[in-house]
């Protein structure tokens, strides 16, 4: 699908977007899923008709205006239906993570005063249909058959009875998207609660299409985007970036979208698909990253002088500092060695586009050195959710997160803390007022221009207008003495070495820091074996040997560090931080304050030793 600018489009609703767009795109390809070993299409045609029809029928089953329907989904093309289907039908999408427990949907539920539930697979409606039954849900319907010996109060339907016959309502479907204002809620996210209940993120389709209209002004502007985009669904839907990077922009530029069948399987489905962009978080470069060092490991003297020799001229070329005698060598890396990393990315990939966390400048650099284009994002649920991002032409500065969107204005407040306006602020948390107003502030001198986000970040803008975050307000540890820690930082930094996997570092109103630390499982294997020692990890954790190993990766990143930041102590985890465990949040972010429950004994035996 050829769109000259479509940044420049303006749409009243994202309904209105995505019906234009599939009448445009007419029996092109859009969605695509692995099936039967072989991927397979929707056309816009036919996701349109099956939006059209699915929004019909909700109503026809009694859902009215602003009604709340949760959608509980993996990343698939009824996901993206749904989606427009529950807006089409003049609702609201509440997308709620599939790793969610029945506690998490009935907070969600209860929260919402959902009337209605969409959900995929009877392994997922197993956890959710016992709180659905405890709620207000009168219609739950499965994208898959799903057993029901008894229905009560809650009628369970099927989904392929609804999304058929759409052709009939593409009018009304159509005329419905046009009435629609840019003002009115699209969705509740719930933020994933990093440091408590999750709050529901009112965001209206206006902030959504601000979102996507920026995002694709630099896709355009700075990558030349045509009409033959691929975008690889990877992330959780239910999770804001995904959904307005991940969906609604490949929307908004006519692109196809692919769904990966998971993390097992994204590297072969990197190469099947050959995407041209990817919206990733920074977990995922560090493990490829991790994996592709590995690789070049066992290939060889060739291989690893090549990739040594990268990494060199890599660093000096984004400093711009590259000199005449290593333009030989980018030549013959250019020639021998990117082009088979190109090549494991599909081979045309335009850029992978971090977000969701603090990305390491190390890991943005190594890529770079490799010859793949990595972009930083920055953004939150509230802000719908991209507030910047970096772009080539402004210069690629892996220590900023890039200027702001187009038409999106940023302001650092005398405490340093980051401020956002513009279309793309939500309109308030569902239902908790006191919240709101404690992040949405009207200036008094400019009350037209809406309110100003408090995002909690602290920060300044560069020279170029960049955005360079340094702290993040309520994360801060304040030591004994007042000195303010990143904790994100010094985890990050411990996180880069091949001996650990993952890290929570503590220290408010304390001496120093000390660390819980997750050792990675790969490297402790091959270390046991090579030290003659039992592979369990359990009893390699007693083995003072083995602490001494971990203590110098910990000793490494400590002369990278200032005083205070410095990790004085540690003790291991008893098990790797999940989403299953609840100790890290569907997004990958690690939740500090149920780590600090867990380990509290842990902790303060560190200060006493």
């Amino acid at each position: 699908m050829k769109l000259a600018n479509p940044h420049l489009d303006h749409f009243p609703s994202l309904v209105a977007m995505f019906f234009d767009r599939a009448g445009r795109g007419g029996e092109d390809p859009f969605l695509w899923r692995k099936a039967d070993r072989a991927w397979q299409p929707l056309s816009w045609r036919q996701v349109a008709n099956q939006v059209a029809a699915l929004a019909h029928n909700l109503r026809d089953l009694g859902l009215k205006q602003g009604d709340r329907v949760v959608l509980v989904s993996e990343n698939r093309p009824e996901f993206c239906i749904a989606d427009l289907a529950i807006m089409a039908a003049g609702c609201v999408t509440v997308p709620t993570y599939t790793t969610n427990t029945e506690r998490d949907h009935q907070h969600i539920l209860d929260n919402s005063g959902a009337s209605a539930v969409i959900v995929s697979t009877a392994k997922l409606a197993r956890v959710l249909m016992p709180a659905a039954l405890r709620s207000n849900v009168k219609l739950v319907i499965s994208m898959e058959s799903m057993r029901v010996g008894q229905q009560g109060d809650v009628q369970v339907i099927d989904w392929d009875p609804l999304v058929t016959g759409g052709e009939a309502h593409r009018a009304d479907a159509e005329a419905r998207g046009q009435a629609m204002t840019r003002d009115d809620i699209a969705c509740l996210i719930y933020t994933s609660g990093t440091g408590g209940a999750p709050r529901g993120v009112m965001q209206h389709h206006g902030a959504i299409l601000h979102n996507a209209a920026g995002a694709a002004e630099v896709l355009v502007n700075d990558f030349g985007i045509g009409d033959e985009e691929v975008f690889l669904s990877f992330l959780p839907l239910s999770h804001a970036y995904e959904h307005s990077g991940g969906q609604f922009l490949p929307i908004m530029v006519g692109a196809q979208i692919y769904y990966s069948e998971g993390l097992e399987k994204l590297v072969s489905n990197i190469e099947e698909t050959r995407p041209t962009i990817m919206v990733v978080v920074p977990r995922l470069f560090e493990v490829i990253r991790a994996r592709m060092i590995k690789s070049v490991e066992k290939q060889g003297k060739l291989a690893n002088w090549m990739l040594g020799q990268a990494l060199r001229v890599g660093e000096k070329d984004y400093e711009r500092r590259l000199g005449v005698l290593d333009r030989p060598v980018d030549m013959l890396l250019n020639k021998l060695f990117r082009p088979k990393i190109s090549a494991r990315f599909g081979g045309r990939m335009k850029a992978l586009v971090s977000g969701g966390a603090p990305l390491n400048p190390e890991i943005g650099v190594f890529f770079h050195s490799i010859g793949l284009t990595l972009l930083q994002g920055y953004g939150q649920t509230e802000a719908g959710p991209v507030i910047s991002c970096n772009r080539p032409s402004v210069g690629l500065k892996m220590d900023t997160v890039g200027p702001p969107l187009m038409n999106t204005e940023v302001r650092i407040a005398d405490d340093g803390e980051i401020l956002v306006r513009g279309e793309l602020v939500m309109k308030g948390y569902w239902r908790n007022k006191p919240e709101t107003e404690r992040v949405l502030i009207v200036d008094p001198a400019e009350p037209d221009k809406g309110p100003w986000l408090h995002t909690g970040d602290i920060g300044h803008i560069d020279d170029k207008g960049r955005i360079v975050i340094t702290d993040r307000k309520k994360d801060l540890i304040v030591n004994d003495k007042g000195d303010n820690v990143s904790p994100q930082r010094v985890e990050g930094m411990l996180t880069l070495q091949p001996e650990i996997l993952q890290a929570m570092v503590y220290g408010d109103k304390r001496p120093h820091l000390v660390g819980i630390i997750v050792p990675d499982p790969e490297w402790a294997s091959e270390w046991a074996a090579a030290e003659g020692l039992p592979k369990d990890p359990k009893l390699l954790r007693e083995h003072e040997k083995f602490r001494a190993a971990v203590r110098a990766a910990v000793d490494r990143v400590n002369t990278q560090l200032s005083v205070i930041e410095k990790v004085r102590k540690f003790d291991f985890a008893d098990e790797p931080f999940t989403i299953e465990n609840e100790q890290m949040t569907p997004s990958m972010k690690i939740r500090r304050h149920i780590l600090r429950q867990v380990y509290e004994a842990k902790i303060a035996a560190l200060y006493k030793a």
